[in-house]
């Protein structure tokens, strides 16, 4: 009995093992395209400050409530209890840290958990912007498109991180929120598929908002990685919108400074500053707390990516910061007019920090860098606010080299399948709860063929032989929520390809 209890106890501690074992922990280092770090600290040491920064955030932010296996960020203002925003941001942070963090799964689990708990009433797989006291949805049940964006990335994250075999499927679950992301049309979810522009969240229909966009949400390097999850280019020319943006903003607007505006209006004619209280505050048209993320969010598509458009917008920022302030980091304030006038008389590490991450990209002023980051240490989580603490921490793994986005391949298929382009056949609509049709090419047409269907975990769930066909109605109505691949082949073993269908 003895022998039993201890094999027993063996295998269950060799499967709690496995199932919470890291493919990427940290510390990662991953390699950027040229940059700076901090000169005054070793590695070890940058990674010690994420690491001890770390603690003091997922102290006081990561909470454990709503339901017991449910986590969320939490957002110290008034009774608001969190945002969409600040769950994608644990999303990012947490499995980022996996591997230094033993608990890291059971934290993005409850997060994810939390998450589904509340989803948005307009799109079903995009989240509740706000909730309040008791976890109450408040503001309306709808959608804000940087939440959205981070929330999917995050579970893109996490299926590079653990794998998509356990109780949640995180790659299926990434591709039915990006896909509601995206949207069927101009009118449907986060993007303007008329503009590729970025939405200000699914609520946008058919309002004056539809042609507005926040810099904040120009989110590059997770649209590059939902361009390979979903295989569709779609998302590069979100990509090229908003570079096409920043260009026209720094040229026409900031060309002194090149600030951005925390929104942007008149995306269909004459893109512009968005006007006062547009839709927040009166510096709506100014860099200001949403646009304060932007070095950061630009930064990091350069550093991973090489996009020389971001680099070259976040130096001409850097290198005005630098000017303006005579290299004193006491006067970068928390606010600025695009001319660069401070719009606040006050600093905040919310900008502070994603200033440090934009120095990194301006390989010619070290001493700046040093100092700005010595500046960004000296803040502490006790005493910071969700906001200011949340941009520090994503802030200080990114300036560690601790940033990552998972390599296109191991998103561009299932599992460790690979996909062989379809030539012989089509299908649409690609993502559906019903009906999709098999659209077989004339060439292959009226020959003796066999349909297959495979499950995200590469089990096939359907075997179907065609005979003289030229299209097939495939009901998928009966399967789970998830991605799935269809497959055709000749009576001979040919392969007319393979196609990637979403069941919604």
């Amino acid at each position: 009995m003895k022998k039993q209890l201890l094999l027993a106890l063996t295998v269950t501690i060799f499967l709690n093992f496995y199932s919470s074992a890291q493919n990427y922990p940290f510390p990662q280092h991953a390699e950027y395209y040229n940059h700076i770090k901090p000169s005054q600290y070793t590695q070890d040491q940058l990674d010690d400050h994420v690491k001890t920064f770390y603690e003091g955030w997922k102290n006081k932010h990561l909470i454990n409530g709503c339901e017991d296996d449910q986590y969320y960020v939490y957002v110290d203002e008034g009774n608001m209890l969190t945002v969409s925003e600040a769950i994608g941001y644990g999303m990012l942070i947490v499995p980022l840290m996996a591997g230094y963090d033993l608990d890291a799964r059971t934290y993005f689990d409850g997060l994810f958990r939390y998450y589904k708990a509340h989803p948005s009433y307009i799109m079903p797989h995009l989240m509740a912007w706000k909730q309040i006291t008791n976890c109450i949805n408040a503001g309306g049940s709808d959608s804000a498109s940087d939440g959205d964006i981070d929330i999917a990335f995050g579970l893109l994250l996490a299926h590079a991180q653990w794998g998509s075999q356990g109780e949640i499927n995180y790659f299926q679950e990434a591709l039915l929120i990006i896909n509601d992301i995206m949207g069927a049309d101009a009118s449907e979810g986060d993007i303007h598929q008329e503009f590729n522009s970025v939405k200000l969240g699914d609520w946008v229909q058919t309002s004056s908002y539809q042609y507005g966009t926040r810099t904040s949400d120009f989110i590059l390097d997770h649209f590059r990685a939902f361009a390979c999850a979903v295989n569709d280019s779609t998302w590069y020319d979100v990509v090229d919108e908003c570079y096409d943006l920043v260009e026209e903003m720094q040229t026409n607007y900031s060309p002194e400074t090149g600030l951005l505006p925390d929104f942007i209006d008149d995306i269909n004619t004459e893109p512009r500053p968005a006007d006062p209280d547009y839709l927040e505050s009166d510096l709506d048209g100014n860099y200001s707390y949403n646009a304060c993320r932007d070095p950061w969010r630009l930064a990091t598509d350069y550093l991973i990516n090489g996009d020389e458009r971001a680099r070259d917008a976040v130096v001409k920022i850097n290198q005005w910061l630098l000017e303006s302030t005579g290299g004193s980091v006491n006067h970068v304030y928390a606010g600025y007019y695009l001319n660069g006038t401070p719009a606040v008389g006050w600093t905040d590490i919310a900008f502070t920090a994603p200033f440090t991450v934009g120095a990194m990209l301006d390989t010619t002023n070290q001493e700046w860098l040093d100092d700005l980051y010595a500046r960004v240490l000296l803040s502490n989580a006790a005493s910071g606010g969700y906001y200011d603490n949340t941009l520090k921490m994503l802030a200080l793994l990114t300036i560690s080299g601790n940033y990552w986005v998972p390599p296109c391949e191991i998103l561009n298929g299932i599992g460790k399948t690979h996909l062989k382009p379809s030539t012989g056949f089509d299908i649409f609509p690609t993502f559906t709860a019903g009906y999709v049709t098999v659209a077989i090419n004339e060439e292959f047409a009226h020959q003796n063929l066999v349909m297959r269907v495979f499950n995200g975990s590469g089990i096939q769930v359907l075997v179907k032989p065609l005979a003289d066909e030229t299209s097939v109605a495939l009901n998928v109505s009966g399967y789970p929520a998830g991605v799935y691949l269809v497959t055709l082949s000749t009576e001979s073993g040919q392969s007319l390809g393979t196609r990637k269908l979403i069941r919604q």
